[in-house]
């Protein structure tokens, strides 16, 4: 079983995604948008970069593709996991509601955050206690969650679909630990298959020793081995 990685053109985390799953013994293959799908692949993930160069918005040229249909059609059936840009692309496709749009800072920003677990009982935090606090890397300039209707927020609220918030390093959730301004401090958020997630945040670039103080990403990744 192999978790499928896909490139598309602007993709530039894709090769760290498959290191950072070889680094914990999980077999990873790249997957050209142009091409299908793996038969029975073990995962998905949608990486990070800039897929067709961000026209028009992040994510929403990519979230067009053919293979992204197929992805869609596996929720539910196997973990899915879209980061920074893939969550851009997983928002745009449907797999997740809401938008990741400009920070409000409008400036590109990369720097360790911290987060906080909301949910603990999904394939992607089943190493983590709830309301435990995690340190990641983020890199993107839209990342900041929205939805354009507040009903939408409050249901993902009520439905305890919000995976990961922004916090401090004591796990409060203040505006000051907000990097990008999201709605609700919101850093990762579940589909309706708790087996689907997208997070901004890179657990990729947290998952090799040495590269980060922290090394939180891997149990991130493990759910999709």
């Amino acid at each position: 079983m192999t978790v499928a990685v896909i490139q598309f053109g602007g993709s530039n985390c894709d090769r760290d995604t498959v290191r950072g799953l070889e680094a914990i013994g999980i077999d990873a293959e790249l997957v050209w948008y142009r091409d299908s799908l793996p038969s029975s692949p073990s995962g998905i993930v949608i990486p990070g970069g800039f897929s067709y160069g961000d026209y028009l918005r992040a994510g929403a040229m990519a979230g067009q593709a053919p293979i992204m249909t197929e992805v869609s059609a596996l929720a539910g059936e196997l973990p899915i996991l879209g980061i920074c840009n893939g969550a851009q692309i997983g928002c745009e496709t449907g797999l997740t509601p809401g938008a990741f749009t400009q920070n409000a800072s409008a400036r590109f920003q990369c720097e360790p955050v911290y987060l906080r677990v909301e949910r603990a009982d999904t394939p992607f935090t089943r190493g983590f206690s709830e309301g435990q606090v995690l340190q990641l890397p983020i890199a993107h300039g839209e990342g900041r969650f929205e939805t354009a209707d507040a009903a939408v927020y409050e249901g993902l609220e009520s439905s305890g679909r919000i995976l990961f918030r922004y916090c401090d390093a004591a796990g409060r959730i203040t505006e000051a630990a907000n990097p990008n301004g999201s709605r609700g401090n919101v850093a990762g958020v579940l589909g309706e298959e708790r087996s689907t997630a997208v997070l901004m945040p890179h657990p990729e670039r947290a998952a090799l020793s040495g590269v980060h103080d922290s090394t939180d990403g891997r149990s991130i990744l493990e759910a999709l081995g």
